[in-house]
């Protein structure tokens, strides 16, 4: 190689643009789009009281993402602006719906009582740097904290503490398949059940859902169905960040498509085809200009009789890929938690999803191994929370 050729090799390699956490810049724009996530999901918390209207709670935090994200990075790069907005369109879930309820404006459920129990989901991005997080919350009656019996206290303390655990296994050098053994032993000792459907991605830059995933539970070796979509083995790596995603149910953890209508979707990148209706095309095109990496919800266009006219043949065609909303047996409890975490050399750092609640109690004892777990995780969370007051305490010294 002469002179000339290996300058110019070492400046395309020096223009090649870092988009992993081993870039300072990277790692704060999934720190920006995490505290934003949160802030949604605690405005969301306050929202949900009796009589809330779900289209208004999704509406309402649709609204906190996209002005939050609006007042960051708002200087265009090489003349272009920074994307940035919702990640994963805002949905509520109640009772036995497990996950991706986002409903038309047409087609609105009764609005949510005391007592319901509500899964929020949702997810924000900082130039394609995702940040997800759901959260499990019961409906309370004016003032008074919710009543909660055993079985739902139990659910969503495994599933909360499942997340802390899983967590805490996703490191550099371990592999998804002691994550899944991990969250299948607090499951058990709780005495519920995985959602199998619900699966943990790698994320990266616009992509939501990485080829690297991670099973709740093993699949079972009599069920057919399970075994065609075992997860492949996968090693986790430093500098990748994933989505920590459990949910788990009092019933069989077998949730179903629910008899919904399903509104959420994300565009199919490698699927291509000529569509015939007018519809179809339409969509599609408002698709690949807005949402053509991320997914989103048929309620964001404006023209919702088009849109819902037009999705069938682009699902029936591949070019979108459908989020159902899934559900649970009517009697059975069921609760969602996620977070993000990002893998870097100091260790596996959470930087989304909120605390549980505190009217979710549990009298059930778990194991050493998982006891250290999260005694570790309580006492890291005690020691960064007083670095935060000291730092605090100094900033208004100095003042």
């Amino acid at each position: 190689m002469s002179d000339e050729e290996e300058i110019h090799s070492n400046a395309e390699e020096e223009e090649e643009e870092i988009t992993d956490l081993s870039s300072s810049d990277v790692c704060t724009k999934y720190q920006e789009a995490a505290k934003i996530v949160n802030l949604a999901l605690q405005g969301l918390i306050l929202q949900c009281v009796p009589g809330a209207k779900i289209i208004d709670l999704c509406q309402f935090g649709t609204t906190v993402i996209e002005t939050q994200a609006a007042k960051l990075y708002t200087k265009k790069v090489e003349g272009a602006a920074v994307e940035k907005g919702v990640a994963f369109p805002v949905c509520i879930s109640v009772n036995e719906i497990v996950c991706n309820h986002s409903p038309l404006p047409t087609e609105e459920l009764a609005p949510i009582k005391a007592g319901d129990i509500v899964k929020i989901d949702l997810g924000c991005h900082i130039d394609g740097y995702i940040a997800v997080a759901a959260h499990t919350l019961v409906v309370p009656d004016g003032d008074a904290s919710p009543a909660v019996d055993s079985k739902l206290g139990n659910v969503a303390v495994a599933a909360y503490n499942a997340m802390l655990v899983a967590s805490a296994h996703i490191k550099a050098g371990s592999k998804n398949t002691e994550v899944t053994a991990a969250v299948e032993k607090v499951a058990k000792t709780y005495g519920v059940s995985p959602i199998s459907s619900v699966r943990m991605h790698q994320m990266k830059r616009f992509v939501i859902d990485g080829v690297k995933e991670v099973a709740l539970k093993e699949p079972n070796p009599d069920d057919q169905d399970e075994l065609e979509e075992k997860v492949p083995e996968c090693e986790f790596e430093q500098y990748e960040v994933y989505a920590i995603d459990v949910a788990m149910s009092t019933g069989e953890g077998k949730a179903r498509p629910a008899d919904l209508r399903t509104t959420v979707f994300k565009r199919n990148v490698e699927s291509n085809y000529k569509l015939k209706m007018k519809a179809s095309r339409q969509l599609l095109s408002e698709v690949d200009k807005k949402y053509p990496t991320l997914p989103f919800t048929l309620s964001h266009f404006e023209d919702e009789r088009t849109a819902k006219m037009g999705v069938n043949e682009c699902v029936g065609h591949g070019l979108l890929i459908p989020y159902p909303s899934l559900a649970e047996k009517v009697d059975e409890k069921v609760a969602h938690f996620k977070c993000t975490v990002l893998l870097l050399p100091s260790g596996t750092t959470r930087v989304s999803g909120l605390e549980l609640p505190e009217y979710f109690k549990s009298d059930v004892q778990v194991d050493e191994e998982t006891a250290a777990v999260l005694k570790e995780i309580e006492e890291a969370a005690e020691r960064k929370a007083r670095r935060a007051a000291k730092k605090k305490a100094a900033k208004k010294k100095k003042k």
